[in-house]
């Protein structure tokens, strides 16, 4: 099962990254594991948001996580980085990673990044991209083809079976149409000789 573990907007200013918003789901980890797992999570987001070029995305795995970072570019320098366990596809992550930094340049103004104000769109997104499918329309409507061809194959498969009763049918059509056809002309014979007049 793919799961996103931390979703995080950081600024990066000669080198060093600030966490402007950031958010995580460690529900899969034990009481004890939690602040470790979020110490590593928030290490992991700045450590490669620094080190992500201005307008790249990359992928970095570490162990079992994979960090998907974009860095936006441009003046303002803001990466968003996107914890997750290797399973889960990249197109929906940069896809996510990229709209946020835009809806965040957006709602929230420069002037306030030195003391960033709650931004609720990072955990609702959170929750969104847990299933990549229902978040991404192009996945989503790939399972729906996909769904739809193990529909058709079914049916194909079927029709070919009703085809070969089918051949089956017409070939007993044939022979007894051909054993009625030589009971005529032995009827036929057979009634010749005492011809009744």
């Amino acid at each position: 099962m793919v799961k996103v573990f931390s979703l995080s907007i950081i600024h990066v200013t000669s080198g060093q990254g600030v966490s402007l918003s950031s958010e995580s789901d460690l529900g899969s980890f034990s009481f004890y594991q939690k602040g470790s797992v979020g110490e590593f999570m928030g290490f992991m987001s700045k450590t490669v948001a620094e080190r992500t070029a201005p307008g790249q995305r990359q992928s970095v795995q570490e162990g079992n996580y994979i960090a998907h970072a974009y860095n936006r570019g441009g003046d303002q320098q803001l990466v968003s980085v996107m914890i997750t366990d290797a399973d889960y596809p990249v197109r929906p992550a940069f896809s996510l990673l990229s709209k946020i930094l835009d809806e965040y340049a957006t709602a929230v103004p420069e002037s306030q990044w030195s003391n960033p104000p709650e931004f609720p769109a990072t955990k609702a997104y959170l929750a969104k991209y847990q299933d990549p499918k229902q978040a991404d329309n192009i996945m989503k409507v790939q399972a729906e083809l996909d769904e739809t061809k193990i529909i058709l194959h079914k049916t194909i498969e079927s029709v070919l079976e009703r085809g070969e009763k089918l051949d089956n049918l017409v070939d007993r059509s044939n022979a007894l149409s051909a054993q009625s056809k030589m009971f005529y002309k032995t009827a036929k014979k057979q009634n010749s000789c005492c011809v009744i007049m």
